[in-house]
Protein backbone atom coordinates (compact mmCIF):
# COMPACT_ATOMS: atom_id res chain seq x y z
CA UNK A 1 0.00 0.00 0.00
CA UNK A 2 2.89 2.37 0.79
CA UNK A 3 4.44 1.71 -2.63
CA UNK A 4 1.11 2.42 -4.31
CA UNK A 5 0.84 5.79 -2.54
CA UNK A 6 4.42 6.66 -3.53
CA UNK A 7 3.81 5.74 -7.16
CA UNK A 8 0.55 7.72 -7.19
CA UNK A 9 2.25 10.77 -5.65
CA UNK A 10 5.13 10.65 -8.15
CA UNK A 11 2.70 10.21 -11.06
CA UNK A 12 0.60 13.19 -9.96
CA UNK A 13 3.71 15.34 -9.51
CA UNK A 14 4.99 14.46 -12.98
CA UNK A 15 1.58 15.16 -14.49
CA UNK A 16 1.45 18.60 -12.87
CA UNK A 17 5.00 19.49 -13.87
CA UNK A 18 4.83 18.26 -17.46
CA UNK A 19 3.80 21.73 -18.63
CA UNK A 20 7.09 23.07 -17.23
CA UNK A 21 9.16 21.15 -19.73
CA UNK A 22 11.19 23.28 -22.10
CA UNK A 23 10.68 22.33 -25.72
CA UNK A 24 12.58 23.11 -28.92
CA UNK A 25 9.31 23.32 -30.85
CA UNK A 26 7.15 26.45 -30.95
CA UNK A 27 4.10 26.53 -28.67
CA UNK A 28 2.20 29.39 -30.34
CA UNK A 29 -0.22 29.03 -33.24
CA UNK A 30 1.54 31.13 -35.90
CA UNK A 31 4.83 29.36 -35.38
CA UNK A 32 3.55 25.80 -34.99
CA UNK A 33 0.64 25.63 -37.48
CA UNK A 34 1.44 28.03 -40.30
CA UNK A 35 3.84 25.98 -42.44
CA UNK A 36 6.01 29.10 -42.59
CA UNK A 37 9.69 28.70 -43.55
CA UNK A 38 11.62 30.08 -40.57
CA UNK A 39 15.05 29.99 -42.29
CA UNK A 40 17.22 28.60 -39.50
CA UNK A 41 15.43 30.17 -36.56
CA UNK A 42 15.85 28.27 -33.28
CA UNK A 43 12.92 28.00 -30.88
CA UNK A 44 12.70 27.46 -27.13
CA UNK A 45 9.26 27.32 -25.58
CA UNK A 46 7.77 26.80 -22.14
CA UNK A 47 4.28 26.71 -20.72
CA UNK A 48 4.37 28.28 -17.29
CA UNK A 49 2.11 26.56 -14.71
CA UNK A 50 0.50 29.51 -12.97
CA UNK A 51 -0.36 27.73 -9.74
CA UNK A 52 3.41 27.37 -9.19
CA UNK A 53 4.50 30.73 -10.58
CA UNK A 54 1.96 33.16 -9.08
CA UNK A 55 3.23 33.05 -5.47
CA UNK A 56 6.84 33.64 -6.57
CA UNK A 57 5.92 36.46 -8.96
CA UNK A 58 3.76 38.26 -6.40
CA UNK A 59 6.47 37.98 -3.74
CA UNK A 60 9.15 39.30 -6.13
CA UNK A 61 6.95 42.24 -7.20
CA UNK A 62 6.26 43.20 -3.59
CA UNK A 63 9.96 42.98 -2.72
CA UNK A 64 10.83 45.20 -5.71
CA UNK A 65 8.37 47.79 -4.44
CA UNK A 66 5.92 47.48 -7.33
CA UNK A 67 2.48 48.78 -6.64
CA UNK A 68 -0.42 46.55 -5.67
CA UNK A 69 -2.18 47.21 -9.01
CA UNK A 70 0.44 45.13 -10.83
CA UNK A 71 0.18 42.40 -8.18
CA UNK A 72 -3.62 42.40 -8.64
CA UNK A 73 -3.12 42.01 -12.40
CA UNK A 74 -1.03 38.89 -11.78
CA UNK A 75 -3.98 37.37 -9.91
CA UNK A 76 -6.10 37.61 -13.08
CA UNK A 77 -3.68 35.60 -15.23
CA UNK A 78 -4.72 32.02 -15.97
CA UNK A 79 -2.05 30.84 -18.43
CA UNK A 80 1.32 32.01 -19.76
CA UNK A 81 3.32 30.67 -22.70
CA UNK A 82 6.80 31.94 -23.49
CA UNK A 83 8.58 31.44 -26.81
CA UNK A 84 12.09 32.64 -27.62
CA UNK A 85 13.37 32.73 -31.17
CA UNK A 86 17.04 33.05 -32.09
CA UNK A 87 18.03 34.12 -35.61
CA UNK A 88 14.58 35.52 -36.31
CA UNK A 89 14.42 38.00 -39.15
CA UNK A 90 12.36 41.21 -39.53
CA UNK A 91 10.29 39.59 -42.30
CA UNK A 92 9.13 36.89 -39.88
CA UNK A 93 8.17 39.54 -37.32
CA UNK A 94 6.22 41.47 -39.98
CA UNK A 95 4.38 38.30 -41.04
CA UNK A 96 3.59 37.57 -37.39
CA UNK A 97 2.12 41.08 -37.02
CA UNK A 98 -0.05 40.48 -40.13
CA UNK A 99 -1.19 37.16 -38.65
CA UNK A 100 -2.23 38.90 -35.43
CA UNK A 101 -4.08 41.64 -37.31
CA UNK A 102 -5.96 39.00 -39.30
CA UNK A 103 -6.92 37.26 -36.05
CA UNK A 104 -8.47 40.35 -34.40
CA UNK A 105 -5.55 41.44 -32.20
CA UNK A 106 -5.31 45.16 -31.58
CA UNK A 107 -1.99 46.95 -31.21
CA UNK A 108 -2.18 48.72 -27.83
CA UNK A 109 1.34 49.90 -27.12
CA UNK A 110 4.92 49.92 -28.33
CA UNK A 111 7.50 50.66 -25.67
CA UNK A 112 11.19 51.25 -26.33
CA UNK A 113 13.29 50.11 -23.37
CA UNK A 114 17.10 49.82 -23.32
CA UNK A 115 17.26 49.46 -27.11
CA UNK A 116 14.55 46.77 -27.18
CA UNK A 117 11.11 47.21 -28.69
CA UNK A 118 8.26 45.85 -26.58
CA UNK A 119 4.91 45.52 -28.33
CA UNK A 120 1.64 44.78 -26.53
CA UNK A 121 -1.34 43.42 -28.48
CA UNK A 122 -4.68 42.32 -27.07
CA UNK A 123 -7.65 40.31 -28.24
CA UNK A 124 -10.83 41.78 -26.86
CA UNK A 125 -14.42 40.54 -26.78
CA UNK A 126 -16.75 43.21 -25.48
CA UNK A 127 -15.21 44.83 -22.42
CA UNK A 128 -13.14 41.78 -21.46
CA UNK A 129 -9.67 41.01 -22.69
CA UNK A 130 -8.98 37.29 -22.78
CA UNK A 131 -5.56 37.31 -24.43
CA UNK A 132 -2.54 39.60 -24.38
CA UNK A 133 0.54 39.03 -26.54
CA UNK A 134 3.78 40.74 -25.61
CA UNK A 135 6.61 40.76 -28.16
CA UNK A 136 10.14 41.79 -27.22
CA UNK A 137 12.42 42.45 -30.19
CA UNK A 138 16.13 42.82 -29.51
CA UNK A 139 18.38 42.47 -32.56
CA UNK A 140 18.43 38.76 -33.48
CA UNK A 141 16.51 37.43 -30.46
CA UNK A 142 12.75 37.65 -30.18
CA UNK A 143 10.67 36.81 -27.14
CA UNK A 144 6.93 36.19 -27.39
CA UNK A 145 4.78 35.99 -24.27
CA UNK A 146 1.17 34.82 -24.60
CA UNK A 147 -0.80 35.78 -21.49
CA UNK A 148 -4.33 34.51 -21.03
CA UNK A 149 -6.72 35.65 -18.36
CA UNK A 150 -9.69 37.91 -17.77
CA UNK A 151 -8.59 41.54 -17.90
CA UNK A 152 -10.21 44.91 -18.40
CA UNK A 153 -8.76 47.66 -20.59
CA UNK A 154 -7.97 49.56 -17.38
CA UNK A 155 -5.87 46.61 -16.12
CA UNK A 156 -3.81 46.60 -19.32
CA UNK A 157 -3.36 50.39 -19.21
CA UNK A 158 -2.06 50.17 -15.64
CA UNK A 159 0.34 47.41 -16.70
CA UNK A 160 1.65 49.46 -19.65
CA UNK A 161 2.03 52.57 -17.47
CA UNK A 162 3.93 50.66 -14.80
CA UNK A 163 6.28 49.25 -17.46
CA UNK A 164 6.75 52.69 -19.03
CA UNK A 165 7.57 54.36 -15.71
CA UNK A 166 10.58 52.11 -14.99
Amino acid sequence: MKNLKTILLISCTLLLLQSCVVSHRPNMDFFSDSGYDFKGAKFESINVPMFLAKPFIKKALREDGDNEEVVDLIKKISKVKVLTVENGDPEMLADYAKYLNNNNYEDWATIKHDGDNVNVRVKQSGENIKNMLITVNSDKELVFVDVRGNFTPDDISKFINSASDK
